[in-house]
């Protein structure tokens, strides 16, 4: 089973970000995944015009695909023009959702903080609680927008998920620990941990950040359009870094 991760379109029109999706998904199509999750910034400087750009791309496919907002989206506005019956509001307007999947939960959790570039997550760890203790399958992934980890680039990091230390402590005592935390934001791809739970960062449809990590010069960045792809066979989760 397998389920693919975009993340970070910024669509606007005056970037050619829509075309590099259609790479994506052009890409996508030779491997069929069972699902799709979008894990946010669909839009770029509150060009709404992107949803219903990208919501025709995702009717076209036959796989299912599921959004969450990060902090560039509008979530009223997303949800005018993207059919989501899977949404669910934890509160304070958040749209998460679960989903079962072939054996495997599929959790999506919106981090976003309206007004900031940041998320923060501890105000909906009771809705996650309930989430991966619900009747059904016991293995998950948990999408979110923001980082839950530091990645060494300080603006970034400026920027990623407040309360990942209480998210860790749900997690590390939680029965039902997912198997893996998939991210974006970042612009470029990465792996961490949270709680000992392998974490990442899916590379951006956009054009990537550099790996600036407090060096005296700025590496370039020519990185192409990055998804990822996560893998579950026989209980195993194995995900993967691509480049189109």
């Amino acid at each position: 089973m397998i389920i693919a991760q975009i993340s970070d379109i910024h669509a606007a029109a005056a970037n050619d970000n829509l075309s590099r999706l259609d790479r994506a998904l052009a890409w996508l199509d030779t491997l069929a995944p069972d699902a799709l999750v979008l894990s946010g910034d669909l839009i770029d400087n509150d060009e709404i015009e992107g949803y219903p750009a990208i919501a025709a791309r995702l009717a076209r496919r036959p796989y299912p695909a599921y959004v969450l907002p990060g902090n560039a989206d509008n979530r009223a506005a997303m949800r005018a023009a993207i059919p989501a019956p899977y949404w669910t509001d934890g509160g304070r307007g958040a749209l998460h959702f679960s989903v079962d999947i072939h054996g495997l939960r599929v959790i999506g959790l919106d981090t976003t903080v309206p007004g900031s570039a940041a998320g923060q997550v501890e105000a909906h760890l009771p809705w996650l609680k309930d989430a991966l203790s619900a009747a059904g399958p016991a293995a998950s992934i948990v999408f979110l927008h923001h980082p839950v980890f530091p990645i060494g680039i300080a603006p970034l990091d400026r920027t990623m998920c407040d309360g990942a230390q209480a998210l860790g402590t749900l997690l590390r005592h939680h029965p039902r620990r997912p198997l893996a935390l998939a991210m974006g934001h970042a612009h470029r791809p990465a792996a961490g941990t949270l709680a000992g739970i392998p974490a990442f960062l899916c590379g951006s449809i956009c054009p990537a950040n550099p790996l600036w990590v407090g060096q005296a010069t700025v590496p370039p960045a020519a990185d192409p359009p990055a998804l990822m792809i996560h893998r579950f066979v026989n209980g195993a989760l194995a995900s993967h870094f691509v480049s189109v």
